[in-house]
């Protein structure tokens, strides 16, 4: 049974950075896309960073330049670095997973198999 949990989600300030981690577990690590979305209230759950298994990543444009997306393939996880973090970048962070050799872009969480529970970021400014 695959299961993915999210870690790592708080409160900062404008400006400030957090790390969110996703462990996995019962997932086979070969040809997957691997996903970080986010979802606001009243919003549609939106791609936020994609990565594959080559390690060729992908960035909404809203965070590209402060977000950084990364995995462990030993560990098993899955990283989202946000830095120099905006008040619009509040939401409900989920990590996802499908058996795919490459992302299929724009991310869409149509395309995604495995999620997490997710976590909450809230940035204050």
């Amino acid at each position: 049974q695959v299961r993915l949990v999210e870690s790592g989600g708080g409160s900062v300030q404008a400006g400030g950075s957090l790390r969110l981690s996703c462990s996995v577990s019962g997932y086979t690590y070969s040809s997957h896309c691997m996903g970080w979305f986010r979802q606001a209230p009243g919003r549609e759950r939106e791609g936020v960073a994609g990565i594959n298994t080559g390690g060729y990543t992908y960035y909404a444009d809203s965070v590209k330049g402060r977000f950084t997306i990364s995995q462990d393939n030993a560990k098993k996880t899955l990283y989202l670095y946000m830095n120099n973090m905006k008040p619009e970048d509040t939401a409900m962070y989920y990590c996802a997973a499908v058996y795919r050799l490459v992302c299929r872009l724009p991310l869409s969480s149509r395309d995604f198999t495995y999620w997490g529970q997710g976590t909450q970021v809230t940035v204050s400014s």
